[in-house]
């Protein structure tokens, strides 16, 4: 497996890891381009190491992988609406610094219409959030699938709730930013032309699995095409353990 870092802008946390398969002869016919989007909190107690195994797993199974990292609540620039916009401009990187430093013989095997992005609990709140922002497209590139992964998906209500992780990341109660809450989360953005696979463990105790179940009537009630699997006996932590069930699920939903 072949890793490179590549950076998307200036900031220290403004990089992300490319995974493909080394030799030539390893890979497909055709790649389908991964953006891969890890949680914790949205604090730097994590970073994008946390899906390294997966990133490389993906990358094994025939996957261009963009593992990406982005400012985050505790450093300079962190927090709403900068942690968004790292997303978009990482997802946007796949028209730029990400293909320009592909071998020939990658890039030509791309399928550039064929984007997914794969997030797990925050990180699915940014993956569904900068999708939607971008209407699921950037200059180049078409996304097509959107992975939610035990993900924070209603923000209003987090905010509602007092989870002290969302008032950080938004920087403020609820009461006193009901604008930034909605314009945040996914639950309370216009839909767009990706289908959106949200996959939760009915063990899962961070982010109960009614959440999502919410998420997917809500959306779907507008127009979004979107799908709740719901993975039995396995917690929010299931995803990225690259043998758990919930991960497998994801592989069959990215079609690798």
């Amino acid at each position: 497996m072949h890793r490179t870092a590549i950076a998307y802008g200036e900031a220290n946390s403004q990089f992300g890891h490319i995974y493909h398969a080394a030799e030539e002869a390893d890979l497909p016919a055709t790649m389908r381009p991964v953006v891969l989007i890890h949680g914790g909190y949205w604090t730097t107690e994590f970073s994008l190491t946390i899906e390294s195994a997966i990133a490389r797993q993906y990358g094994e199974r025939g996957a261009l992988v963009w593992n990406i990292e982005y400012r985050r609540v505790g450093e300079n620039g962190g927090g709403w609406p900068h942690t968004g916009r790292d997303v978009i401009a990482a997802i946007n990187a796949l028209d730029g610094p990400v293909r320009d430093a592909l071998p020939a013989a990658v890039a030509d095997r791309v399928d550039w219409n064929s984007v997914a992005v794969v997030g797990h609990s925050a990180g699915g709140q940014l993956a569904v959030w900068a999708t939607a922002q971008l209407r699921a497209q950037t200059a180049n590139t078409r996304i097509t699938t959107v992975v939610a992964q035990s993900a924070a998906l209603d923000l209003v209500a987090a905010g509602q709730a007092g989870r002290e992780s969302v008032q950080a990341l938004i920087g403020g109660p609820h009461a006193q930013a009901t604008q930034r809450y909605r314009a945040a989360s996914p639950m309370e953005q216009e839909p767009f032309d990706a289908h959106v696979v949200v996959i939760h463990g009915d063990r899962d105790t961070a982010i109960p699995v009614e959440f999502s179940r919410r998420y997917v009537a809500t959306v779907s009630a507008r127009g979004q095409s979107a799908e709740l699997i719901v993975v039995p006996e396995e917690g929010h932590e299931a995803f990225v353990d690259p043998r758990s069930v919930c991960n497998r699920q994801t592989i069959r939903a990215l079609g690798l």
